[in-house]
């Protein structure tokens, strides 16, 4: 059995029977407001205190607004930052050709556990073509696969579209895809998540209530 990386998210690791399988590049997709970064921030925070080492990659939001946002949950990034086991690279879209020597470069140099890409929707706005941005998105996996690393990788979910992702090619070339799910149901906000493939892994599809709370996402067992 496939070692499990734990999430850090109170309640995902159940639904995940005991966490990630190692290794894997999962999708993590959701409409604006849904919580994505937060849960990503989570889980590379988890694995900081446990001594891993993590590497953040942003094509949008700067590292310094990142930590400034992640620190109203308490996660001190900055800290880690200083110790040596968290980096952060901040990269523009426009040379993907680049981009992959430099996130396998700096994955390599700090011997990373854990990775999240934030976010892949923003490389597909440079794209030609969906065959371009899947050629993209598969060479970043399988450098992650090759360093033996875990990744959370986000996408954007355009709202009344029934996409699982951006572009609808994402999960095809992920290890897993776990969705959440934010709505308007009369007067009231609905979140739930739903782990919607796992791959290797027998899991639950069904979807569990969340809350974004002062210490991050927890998730509902019912």
């Amino acid at each position: 059995m496939r070692e499990r990386i734990k999430t850090g998210v109170p309640g995902l690791d159940d639904i995940l029977n005991g966490g990630i399988p190692k290794g894997s590049f999962v999708l993590l997709s959701g409409v604006a407001g849904s919580g994505k970064t937060t849960l990503a921030s989570q889980f590379l925070y988890e694995g900081l205190k446990n001594n891993e080492r993590c590497v953040f990659i942003s094509f949008e939001e700067t590292p310094q607004l990142i930590k400034e946002s992640m620190m109203d949950f308490g996660f001190d990034f900055g800290l880690y930052e200083k110790k040596g086991t968290m980096s952060f690279i901040k990269y523009d879209t426009y040379n993907t050709e680049g981009l992959f020597d430099v996130v396998e470069s700096t994955i390599r140099n700090m011997k990373a556990d854990r990775v999240v890409i934030d976010s892949i929707s923003v490389i597909g706005l440079n794209m030609k073509n969906k065959a371009e941005f899947r050629r993209v998105i598969l060479n970043l996996s399988n450098i992650m696969r090759k360093l033996g690393v875990t990744c959370i990788a986000i996408s954007e979910i355009v709202p009344g579209k029934h996409l699982i992702s951006r572009y609808g090619v994402e999960e095809f070339v992920s290890d897993g895809v776990i969705v959440l799910y934010y709505e308007r149901k009369d007067n009231k906000f609905l979140r739930n998540i739903q782990v919607f493939k796992m791959r290797g892994d027998d899991h639950s599809k069904d979807l569990h209530r969340y809350d974004i709370t002062p210490k991050g996402i927890v998730v509902s067992k019912t």
